[in-house]
């Protein structure tokens, strides 16, 4: 069954440099394995890094072992949908990729949430 984002539609991938989703697929595709629900494609900012590493869980460090580079600002990454409602209770919620966002990020934050921090790009590309 093809994933669908928070429009009703197809899910479109959120990164493939850096790698990511919880099966490093390139998309924020989730299931009853993921107990993170990694489904917030968000765009990173270094408020946004460093909030995460504050909170434990560094995201800028490289981990060769796992083969991770560690994110910059700019990168797109799949977020637990919680951490991204934590940053935004906190005013720091990265920017969202809409379509790249799986529809269970619902269960936890609202469209309205999502849309009032949509990353809007001027540059057509893909992830």
């Amino acid at each position: 069954m093809q994933a669908v984002n928070v429009w009703g539609e197809d899910l479109v991938p959120c990164s493939y440099d850096p790698l990511t989703g919880f099966y490093r697929d390139g998309c924020c595709q989730t299931d009853e394995e993921d107990h993170g629900t990694h489904v917030v494609c968000a765009r990173m900012t270094q408020e946004f890094l460093i909030f995460s590493l504050q909170r434990g869980n560094d995201l800028m460090t490289p981990r060769p072992e796992y083969r991770f580079a560690g994110l910059k600002p700019g990168d797109r990454w799949c977020l637990c949908a919680l951490r991204w409602k934590e940053a935004l209770q906190a005013g720091l919620a990265p920017p969202v990729i809409m379509d790249s966002t799986h529809i269970k990020a619902l269960d936890v934050v609202t469209l309205a949430q999502l849309k009032a921090h949509a990353w809007v790009s001027k540059e057509a590309g893909s992830p």
